[in-house]
């Protein structure tokens, strides 16, 4: 059952105890006010779990990278922009010649390279596992989608033949405006943020990649007439749901991305 709706359906109660929640959750299955749930696959559960854990690994690592420079930046050291294979050295050239803070920093540079080379064996399993996903394959043909995005679009669709039509995939994941309309008020808000999280987040990533660095196709300047007409917030947020429709189209109809001109439907 949907959480989203049996809360609020539950949220009518005066007072809340177990025993009322089971009761109105039965009331609700007897009316059929509900709406059901996908279990996703075990397959699918297995990649979120890659997925899932690359996330953590990666923020903990940027979460030591800017713990790192709130350190410096106290004693007026700033370590700038660099790269990240050269941001142990730098570390280390400015905190060189001060023993507090090199025994300070010093055991959070082993753990952040650590952590970074970790980051990297997971890194190269995602992309092994999207090569060989002959699905990720035809997802990844679209710009700015890579092995990261194909596997978190995979892994939550799960199974594209459960969407009755292709554009319901972005209202899915929460990419449509919010409407609170009665009477003579009609307020459309931001979007609804339905659905994963993760989803919606890399089809931001693919929108971003591809405006800012993608190549010239129709998707991309359509995108751009939109900037024009909306600013380039409201476009990102069009970009992305298009996104989730497109790569919908593509694994149910096996197709891959076509450059030249935008379908005819």
């Amino acid at each position: 059952m949907e959480t989203r709706q049996v809360k609020g359906a539950l949220k009518a109660m005066p007072i809340k105890t177990d025993r009322r929640d089971a009761e109105g959750i039965a009331r609700l299955l007897h009316l059929g006010w509900f709406r059901p749930v996908h279990c996703k696959s075990v397959s699918a559960q297995e990649v979120r779990a890659i997925l899932s854990a690359r996330k953590v690994i990666q923020q903990n690592m940027i979460a030591l990278e800017m713990s790192l420079r709130g350190l410096l930046r106290n004693f007026s050291l700033k370590v700038g922009a660099i790269s990240r294979g050269r941001f142990g050295h730098r570390i280390r050239e400015l905190v060189e010649g001060n023993a507090m803070l090199e025994t300070a920093t010093i055991p959070m540079l082993r753990a952040r390279a650590s952590l970074r080379q970790e980051l990297a064996s997971l890194e190269k399993l995602v992309r092994q596992m999207a090569q060989d996903d002959p699905v990720c394959v035809r997802l990844m043909t679209m710009p700015g989608v890579g092995a990261v995005v194909a596997l978190t679009y995979r892994s939550a669709v799960d199974d594209p033949a459960r969407f009755t039509s292709s554009k319901n995939v972005g209202p899915w994941v929460g990419l449509t405006p919010s409407r609170n309309q009665s009477g003579e008020r009609d307020v459309s808000g931001g979007i609804t943020k339905a659905g994963d999280v993760n989803l919606r987040r890399a089809l931001f990533q693919a929108a971003t990649v591809m405006m800012n660095r993608g190549r010239g196709t129709w998707l991309r300047s359509w995108g751009a007439q939109v900037v024009k007409r909306l600013g380039r917030k409201r476009a990102m947020v069009s970009l992305a749901r298009r996104f989730s429709v497109i790569l919908n189209c593509m694994w149910v109809d096996g197709t891959i991305f076509r450059m030249e001109a935008a379908p005819t439907t």
